[in-house]
């Protein structure tokens, strides 16, 4: 049965078996999922079986897919504008500062903010790291570590129940114990969280997914107890990796821990890769490893600007992601992209370094790809999950639309994105969210984040 038609619209498929944009309609299934998607105006005797709260004209306006992104922190949704001219150490120091004092209620509170806030932007779904709760402290620059204690599983439940209650689509991302920790307890915690996430909607819940720590380790044990857990659920692994411009040769030299350990291959995406070299993006890429791209977080924390072009011409499949709420501040994909392109063509001297079509297909169909999770989302494709964007670039207006795609990377921007769906259902139009409970999430996290910064700085002066 069919639940939305829509119609009179361009859409951007980012499906690569078919030239778009077209003018064209689409069908979505009870199950959220789409039926068809064609050229054109939908049969007359379609139209005629549905009731109008089935129906969305599109009026003319540009219809892409809904935006994911391949790396993310949704807790961190309270923080922005945080340690402002700090670089990535001292930044993520004076935030978890914070956090450490938090409580599971209250990064429950701060998850559902992240999420509904990347909802109202246009990413419907989300690879989402989440907090360990752990201390973390920074010796310098270019050298940090966890506390080496286990991660609190309550606490990254409620991160898990955030995310589900808010409506985004997910992958669930945990970091493994630190430190002295048996790797038996430290496994056994993973079966736990494996466990719990097994139970919640799959229409949501796209898997769960390792947070790499050998970016933080003293030892190689660390990437050996990784491959372990990936090889006992069968999971992706994303780690923070060849980040920051410090201590950069201590953070080559852990590639190898990597190798060493048998974790290269499609499992092991680098989030960031800025500080590599020739050989470790070629093993990288001859791996078939992937990796996540940050380029307004990384621009922020003056990490630096991965090598996209090289990266890509190697074949390694490469993602985009808004990381970090307090570090990208905005969660923007459309600022994102063109940060991104400026950065890479700017560096390059180049506008071919990276086309604009490409780059959207980076922040759409690439992150799932990279993410393994292309069956589901990415593109506007049957079967695929019905998560879509309704763009109009009259509203306000930007001119003529001498190309498709110039208009939506280019021009377009968070002030023209009218609607967003997640699996045909309206979730957001205009700054408002359907989610009836946004207000009460909103009042909960200012609430939650006073107290904290109360507890933690003292009462202000």
């Amino acid at each position: 049965m069919t639940r939305l038609l829509v119609h009179n619209a361009v859409l951007l498929t980012l499906d690569p078996d078919r030239p778009d944009p077209f003018r064209g309609w689409f069908t979505v299934g009870d199950d959220g999922r789409l039926t068809a998607v064609e050229p054109g105006d939908p049969p007359v005797e379609l139209l005629a079986g549905l009731t109008g709260d089935q129906v969305l004209d599109g009026g003319g306006a540009l219809v892409g897919p809904g935006f994911v992104s391949a790396h993310s922190h949704l807790f961190t949704s309270g923080f922005r504008g945080i340690a402002k001219d700090e670089s990535l150490y001292g930044w993520l120091e004076q935030m978890l500062g914070y956090t450490a004092a938090a409580t599971t209620e209250d990064v429950y509170w701060m998850t559902r903010h992240g999420a509904q806030d990347f909802l109202r932007n246009g990413i419907t779904t989300a690879f989402d790291f989440t907090d360990t709760g752990l201390t973390f402290e920074k010796e310098s620059a270019g050298v940090s570590r966890y506390g080496t204690e286990l991660p609190d599983t309550a606490y990254q439940h409620a991160q898990l129940r955030g995310k589900v209650d808010a409506g985004l689509r997910h992958v669930h991302s945990v970091m493994l114990a630190q430190g002295d920790v048996a790797p038996a307890l430290a496994l056994a915690q993973l079966d736990e969280v494996v466990a719990a996430a097994s139970t919640v909607d799959p229409s949501l819940h796209l898997g769960v997914a390792l947070s790499g720590t050998v970016q933080w380790a003293d030892a190689p044990a660390a990437a050996a107890l990784e491959v372990a857990a990936m090889r006992r659920h069968g999971l992706l692994n994303q780690p923070h990796f060849l980040e920051t411009p410090y201590e950069v040769e201590l953070q080559r030299s852990k590639f190898a821990w990597y190798a060493d350990a048998g974790a290269l291959g499609p499992d092991l995406v680098f989030g960031h890769f800025i500080q590599t070299s020739d050989e470790i993006i070629a093993a990288a890429a001859a791996a078939g490893c992937g990796m996540s791209w940050q380029p307004m977080s990384n621009g922020r924390l003056a990490s630096g600007v991965a090598r996209i072009p090289r990266i890509r011409e190697l074949g390694m499949r490469v993602g985009m992601g808004l990381d970090d709420q307090s570090c990208t501040d905005v969660s923007d994909p459309f600022a994102n992209l063109r940060t991104g392109l400026a950065l890479i063509r700017a560096t390059h001297q180049d506008p071919a370094a990276l086309p604009v079509r490409d780059v959207l297909e980076l922040h759409t169909r690439g992150s799932a790809e990279v993410l393994g999770i292309d069956d589901r989302v990415g593109t506007l494709r049957v079967g695929r999950y019905a998560d879509f964007l309704v763009v109009d670039p009259r509203d306000p207006d930007t001119g003529p639309v001498w190309d498709t795609y110039g208009t939506y990377v280019l021009a377009c921007s968070l002030r023209n994105l009218k609607q967003v769906w997640v699996g045909g259902r309206l979730v957001a139009e205009g700054t408002r969210l359907a989610d009836p409970d946004a207000g009460e999430v909103s009042d909960q996290l200012h609430e939650r984040m006073a107290r904290l910064r109360h507890e933690v700085d003292g009462p202000a002066s």
